[in-house]
């Protein structure tokens, strides 16, 4: 372990946080004085990062070694690294499946396995798995997106039951449309009018807009702090009312 670090400082490790949402729970962490490791291919501009790509075989247990050798404890693990392909059950091949279930859904799965021991060491942690509003219902030609969400949420619940008398929380947050880079890039590449877009994505919004990474972070950091404290194994929807309203006939 660093000697420069205090060993009473909680810990947090992000998948996935170069950009977008998983950079603003970095931030938001940090910001609460926690140390930030985080783990995904390109380097991190909060924390410290850990070079892995998640797709290969045995990258949670690469990622857990190089936590051990980093620090004795680990307070909050946080699995937001994710992949959504486009395709219909017909235009998806298999290959194309595997992935996102393997990054959505196995890849939480065996960090969280491989993260137990060093969450319960200091007496308790919490786990957050962001999931999605697509866990819950669907968007047109994400069969495999929305089946990987639905079944990360399903875990979140079954670690819950498990863990809990271990000291251990779990919980996911299920995000609507909210304005990464990812998302952005993808309106600007749209043909068309995109102002018109925009307008349309407030309009499916009972607040009148879409959300920001920073909200999300939020409701993360809540959840893994300690007045989440009776709060284990739910998925809490953050998506400005979009999967309350019902559409017009």
């Amino acid at each position: 372990m660093s000697p420069d670090i205090a060993t009473n400082q909680k810990t947090v490790l992000i998948t996935g946080a170069s950009s977008g949402i998983g950079e603003a729970i970095a931030r938001r962490f940090a910001a609460e004085g926690y140390r930030v490791l985080s783990a995904q291919r390109r380097p991190a501009p909060v924390g410290e990062s850990l070079s892995v790509d998640l797709l290969q075989p045995g990258a949670a247990q690469a990622v857990m070694a190089q936590v051990s050798v980093l620090t004795d404890r680990l307070d909050v693990l946080v699995n937001n690294a994710g992949l959504m392909l486009e395709g219909t059950a017909e235009e998806s091949s298999e290959a194309d499946w595997q992935a996102q279930m393997d990054l959505n859904l196995s890849l939480p799965f065996l960090l969280i396995r491989e993260a137990l021991p060093l969450l319960r060491q200091n007496g308790g942690g919490a786990i957050v798995n962001i999931g999605s509003v697509e866990g819950l219902a669907a968007n047109p030609r994400h069969p495999a997106y929305a089946a990987s969400k639905a079944g990360l949420h399903g875990l979140t619940r079954a670690i819950a039951v498990d863990e809990g008398p271990r000291g251990v929380r779990c919980n996911a947050v299920a995000p609507g449309w909210i304005d990464t880079p990812l998302n952005l890039d993808f309106i600007d590449s749209l043909t068309g009018d995109t102002a018109a877009f925009h307008a349309g994505l407030k309009d499916i919004h009972p607040v009148g807009r879409t959300g920001r990474p920073e909200e999300v972070a939020d409701l993360v950091y809540w959840l893994g702090s300690d007045q989440a404290g009776f709060m284990t194994g739910q998925v809490l929807t953050l998506d400005g009312g979009r999967t309350a309203k019902l559409s017009l006939p």
